[in-house]
């Protein structure tokens, strides 16, 4: 009997073995691909942030400025960017990403644009519409699809299809902390009245503040700035691409932040393989140590008898 029991232990030992190396191999690529996807991330940051600025300094320089793209829809129907992960093992990664799209859509009436094979799935799984799958695996996507998904809801939008659209993905806090949430992408109520209205209320009660000279050889040069054909035309070509600067940049953390959860998650389950591996060498240990105890009691015994 303690035999059986041994080899037993014995091969739950080598299982949990097999499957430690796999858990470490995961884990060490995780970590490897990580470094990349954060510098990327980075990398990625300057492009819309500058696009960004300069769709401000379109805004501010026209003190009648509209445009198609910051005025309110004409419906309340959402279209939710979704980006969430290819693979699972990820910890929670996928899952507190779901979790907090049913809380942000509870009650709305929306379409999603899944970025990832388990964000398809899962609106498969829940019969949501969707506006199109060409984007389904989320490590092939490079700038120049943001760019097509770009143009797509610009177009979507400017139609009235959408009254609303917003990017639903994971942010990189730190190697132990990625948080799900959720950014509006159109209507563009940041620069909604080149921020007119915002800095007057701000600004309501306050004295003026004098402008340096620098300051005031910056406006002076901003006013000079002429658009052709003219500035709403100029902001309008520049949104798809700021939208796909965004977009671009958002997928590069989402990416990073599935890579930090599966390196915690794959480190968690290597500890717990170690600790298991641990436990059942000393019920090894200890079913060995009884079966030669017992054979010397048996020869003793033996011995005694004869």
């Amino acid at each position: 009997m303690a035999a059986a029991n041994m080899k037993a232990v014995k091969l739950r030992i080598k299982s949990v073995q097999n499957t430690m190396q796999i858990t470490k191999a995961m884990q060490l690529v995780a970590a490897s691909k990580l470094r990349k996807a954060k510098q990327k991330a980075d990398q990625s940051k300057p492009y819309f942030e500058t696009l960004h600025d300069t769709l401000t300094e379109i805004a501010r320089s026209n003190t009648e400025f509209q445009s198609r793209y910051t005025k309110e829809g004409r419906n309340d129907k959402w279209l939710y960017i979704v980006i969430a992960g290819d693979r699972g093992l990820a910890g929670g990664y996928n899952a507190n990403l779901f979790k907090f799209m049913e809380e942000e859509t509870k009650g709305r009436d929306y379409t999603v644009l899944p970025i990832g094979k388990k964000s398809v799935d899962y609106f498969h799984h829940k019969k949501t519409p969707i506006l199109t799958e060409s984007f389904a695996e989320a490590a092939s996507i490079g700038a120049s699809d943001c760019f097509e998904i770009s143009r797509l809801i610009c177009e979507e939008y400017a139609k009235g299809t959408f009254g609303h659209i917003s990017m639903c993905f994971t942010d990189f806090v730190s190697m132990m902390t990625q948080t799900p949430g959720v950014t509006s992408m159109l209507p563009l109520s940041d620069f909604n009245d080149a921020d007119g209205n915002r800095l007057a209320e701000e600004n309501h009660g306050k004295e003026p503040e004098k402008e340096t000279a620098a300051e005031e050889k910056m406006n002076g040069a901003r006013n000079l700035i002429l658009y052709e054909p003219d500035s709403e035309t100029v902001f309008d070509a520049i949104v798809p691409d700021y939208l796909a600067g965004l977009l671009y940049s958002s997928i590069n953390v989402s990416i990073a932040s599935e890579l930090a959860a599966r390196r915690t998650a794959m480190e968690a389950a290597t500890d717990n393989a170690e600790e298991m591996i641990d436990t059942l060498s000393l019920n090894y240990n200890r079913a060995r140590q009884a079966s030669i105890t017992q054979e010397i009691t048996e020869i003793v015994a033996g011995a005694e008898g004869a």
